[in-house]
């Protein structure tokens, strides 16, 4: 019998949260019977959702070409319209683009092809994105599913896009790409630098001799522990990479520097071991993996870095693989067309055990492995907390199931590499069955538990607490505590999880300057004798000061003020440390009364910034996670009334205009030999600042726009006529500062390759989403002139 790759038909409308993809192999007849195969139907395909229209470019067409022309070759984009390269670049011409340069092939892979697929989603239909991307419908539908949650990140909709084919421009057509040219070219300067995307990564792939790692000696205090992740890891498969360039020699020398003895790297347990007797069709190029993953770990290990693997399982297998003679029996819990390898099954357990001692063993250098038993993603029956919807998990209680699964994986890993470290994380535990679980652990694991989570907040009088990450709230909170507690009174080393650089706050620069509430959160941490720390999730991962502060903070002997200044004078001397304290006071006290909440981390337009345009009419989409923000408000502000959250966000931005203004002080009072890394710090800053400020102009136009449209409605209201005449001068002013902004902007993500990039989410936008955006600003003002 020939072998052919399967994945499980994804939900046509909507995949959950909860499931996963098979990409093992199941038995095909032959070749006749796989071409038989029904056509691959692609997430939401078939909808009838309008997609959105933008009618400040001359069309649809003039629109794909502005979007791509810097990230597609024209001859692909004259494949896609059915044309020639000259006529797509005739139209590139006409608004004032210049001549096609050489296209970065990073735009076409893992690093870059999400930012592609973003600006196109309302614009082609499934199709004609395949022909844009260069790829086939199944790896289109894994992408989707498997990177990141990218078919949530757009929407969890496709828009219904008609076929985009070229037409012959219209003589209005052609006069409106002419304003548009003659707009940019007056609205924009010559001599702007520019740096081409993805350079930041060339800055830190290769070591320096410059760079000096400290030796910590064995006595020393601290934190055993502090892992991150790589700062432009790539999802998908990194370890069939031979250059394995997710986490190069330069990164690791940079992060061994600041602090960091560890790197975290997602995997799936099936690809990285052999196939078994009662799993045959697992572990397809896993050779090719673990050797891989033994050149990361012995890259690593030159710079005192050990690599840890993220364990999310067994991951939960589809009909199809239960459908296998005697594997009906080993069906757990149902979500979907997925079910979960059910751990109470003598053969998973043997597998999900023998599996780990494979790899450490093969792997003999591998540091350890942290686990998540209750994530998104279905593992074991009880992983999401419905155990009895398993026939024999059903007789069993939650922590018992929960204890079992942390429980085997740690035998194999010791069983492998007896100093490994096994690390449990509480992450999506209900807090009723924690204690229990953490007595039954084994006492060589470590328990990790989020810091800040459940921590009490108020800002601008509504309180809350933190649901999940926060720079801006300086843990830890209550419920890690407790947990550390249940832990050290079993005898469990205990790591705190924490977001230093970075986090859904804002992910669009490298790190934020809040050095105040890090080193605040450093210390509070070494008061609470912690043995570890876990330094970011998948963003955040960048060598910086806040690092090296969190390392240098983890003892009960430095003071935050103390603390602080080492740091400063570390890093752009004495004479400057002063006023560099004092931008990083600004910083942090600005961004302490950010408006924290989980709807307006994932939902709100701070990361797109700038580059989110403004809608004149609704756009009728909800935001989406981390991706799209459109101008839903209402999701923006979450719990707060909008007046406040535009005043929290104001606040923000208020605290980074004074930071930046403090630092471009310091700068001048800097060793010369500090100074340009300082500049290219202050861009980031600047950047930030403008974020916060885009936040506050988009939150005023599109509340603006919502009362004039409720107006609209009214009958017989008083003053109408006043009311709406205040509310159109509401969203000019709004409109006419956001236009403001975003050239303000513009030469700060020109100049710098940084701004905009987060690893799982790519570019969220590039320096012509900016151009976009003023051609945007431009026509809303003229369309509100009129009214």
């Amino acid at each position: 019998m020939k072998k052919t790759n399967f994945m499980a038909v994804l939900c046509a409308a909507g995949i959950g949260l909860g499931t996963t993809i098979f990409t093992g192999t199941l038995d095909a007849a032959d070749d006749q019977n796989a071409a038989q195969t029904p056509k691959i139907v692609l997430p939401g395909e078939g909808g009838t959702k309008a997609a959105l229209t933008y009618d400040y470019f001359p069309d649809r067409l003039h629109t794909f070409i502005f979007r791509n022309w810097t990230l597609v070759p024209q001859e692909r984009l004259a494949e896609v319209l059915e044309t020639t390269p000259e006529k797509v670049a005739a139209i590139a011409a006409s608004m004032g683009l210049p001549p096609q340069g050489t296209i970065l092939p990073a735009w076409g892979t893992s690093r870059g092809y999400i930012t592609v697929l973003r600006r196109n989603w309302h614009l082609l239909p499934y199709d004609q994105l395949l022909t844009l991307l260069g790829i086939d419908r199944e790896e289109l539908r894994f992408r989707l599913q498997e990177d990141d949650f990218l078919w949530v990140k757009l929407g969890w909709v496709k828009p219904a896009c008609e076929k985009l084919v070229y037409t012959k421009p219209t003589p209005e057509t052609t006069a409106r790409a002419k304003e548009i040219a003659a707009l940019l070219k007056a609205e924009l300067a010559d001599d702007t630098s520019s740096e081409e995307r993805f350079t930041f990564i060339d800055r830190l792939k290769d070591p320096s001799t410059d760079i000096v790692i400290p030796e910590k000696s064995e006595n020393e205090d601290g934190f055993e522990l502090r892992y991150i992740a790589s700062y432009f890891a790539t999802f998908g498969e990194p370890l069939l990479d031979p250059e394995i360039e997710s986490c190069p020699e330069g990164l690791l020398q940079r992060l061994a520097a600041a602090g960091v003895n560890g790197v975290w790297f997602h995997t799936v347990l099936r690809t990285l071991v052999p196939p078994t007797e009662d799993f045959p069709e697992f572990g397809k190029d896993h050779e090719r993996r673990i050797a891989g993953l033994n050149k990361l770990v012995q890259r690593a290990k030159k710079y005192g870095i050990g690599i840890y693997l993220y364990s999310n399982e067994p991951r939960s297998m589809p009909a199809e693989f239960f459908a296998k003679e005697g594997r009906e029996s080993m069906r757990g819990a149902t979500e979907g067309q997925f079910s979960a390898m059910c751990t109470s099954d003598p053969r998973v357990k043997k597998w999900l055990s023998d599996s780990y001692e494979y790899v450490f063993k093969n792997v003999p250098d591998l540091a350890g492995v942290f686990t998540i038993t209750a994530s998104e993603n279905l593992t074991s029956c009880a992983s999401h907390w419905h155990p009895g919807n398993c026939p024999r998990c059903s007789k069993r209680t939650t922590p018992d199931i929960i204890a079992e699964v942390n429980t085997l994986i740690e035998q194999g890993v010791h069983r492998g590499n007896p100093n490994a470290k096994m690390i449990v994380w509480d992450w999506g535990w209900q807090d009723q069955f924690a204690e229990e679980i953490i007595r039954k652990l084994p006492k060589s694991c470590w328990l990790q538990s989020v810091s800040e989570w459940n921590l009490p907040i108020d800002r601008g009088g509504v309180a809350s607490a933190v649901g999940e990450y926060s720079l801006s709230a300086v843990g830890p909170g209550p419920r890690a505590q407790k947990h550390w507690k249940y832990a050290q009174d079993a005898g469990l080393k205990t790591s705190a999880k924490v977001q230093v650089n970075l986090s859904w706050e804002f992910s669009a620069i490298p790190h934020l300057p809040v050095l105040d509430l890090v080193a605040r959160h450093a210390n509070n941490l070494s008061k609470q004798h912690v043995n570890g720390l876990m330094l970011s999730w998948s963003l955040g991962g960048y060598p910086s000061e806040n690092l090296s502060l969190f390392q240098t903070g983890s003892t009960q002997d430095i003071t935050p003020e103390e603390n602080l200044k080492n740091v400063a004078v570390s890093y752009y001397g004495e004479k400057a440390a002063p006023e560099v304290l004092k931008a990083w006071k600004a910083f942090s006290d600005g961004f302490a009364q950010y408006p924290y909440h989980g709807n307006t981390l994932y939902h709100g337009p701070q990361h797109a910034g700038p580059s989110n345009p403004l809608y004149l009419k609704p756009s009728g989409y909800p935001a989406t996670m981390v991706g799209i923000p459109y101008d839903d408000l209402k999701a923006w502000r979450s719990i707060y009334p909008t007046e406040v959250w535009i005043r929290q966000m104001t606040l923000v931005r208020n605290g980074f205009t004074e930071g930046c203004a403090l630092f471009e002080k310091a700068i001048a009072l800097m060793p010369q030999d500090k100074q340009q890394f300082a500049r290219t710090e202050l861009g980031q800053y600047r950047a930030a600042e403008l974020h916060f400020a885009s936040c506050v102009n988009q939150a005023r136009f599109t509340y603006a726009r919502d009362e004039l449209l409720a107006l609209d409605k009214a009958e017989d209201a008083e003053d109408k006529a006043e009311r709406g005449k205040a509310l159109i001068t509401s969203m000019k002013r709004a409109a006419q500062a956001e236009f403001q902004t975003a050239k303000d902007f513009y030469p700060y993500v020109k100049a710098d390759s940084s701004i905009g990039y987060e690893s799982s989410n790519h570019y969220f936008y590039i320096p012509e989403d900016i151009e976009e955006k003023i051609i945007n600003c431009k026509y809303i003002l003229d369309q509100l002139d009129k009214m």
